[in-house]
């Protein structure tokens, strides 16, 4: 998995490629948190290049969204296509976590 961190105003998007699985996600919920402890508080998660996600995967985006939300922040989360929308869906993630078609819809909704 990659992850790319970038700053528009005051909103952090991260773009994840690749996949976000065991193998992964430990350092994807370490390096994210990281950044709310450092004070990034509006998180998107730009998922147009992720190919896939297992339920390491979810638990470490409910962390991030957990902790945002606790220090007064948000997450949403764009672009997701494929298996990896299809697995959003079915877990009833889209349910708590604002879901977007793509980028900009997703800043504004943060």
């Amino acid at each position: 998995m990659k992850l790319e961190r970038t700053v528009q105003n005051d909103k952090t998007v991260l773009s994840l490629s690749g996949r976000l699985d065991a193998m992964t996600a430990a350092d994807f919920e370490k390096e994210s948190l990281a950044w709310i402890d450092g004070g990034d508080r509006k998180i998107l998660l730009d998922l147009a290049e992720l190919e896939y996600i297992s339920s390491a995967g979810l638990r470490a985006i409910l962390a991030l969204a957990k902790r945002a939300k606790a220090v007064g922040g948000a997450l949403a989360v764009s672009s997701m296509t494929g298996m990896v929308a299809e697995v959003f869906t079915i877990s009833g993630f889209d349910a708590f976590i604002p879901v977007a078609a793509d980028r900009e819809s997703g800043l504004e909704a943060l």
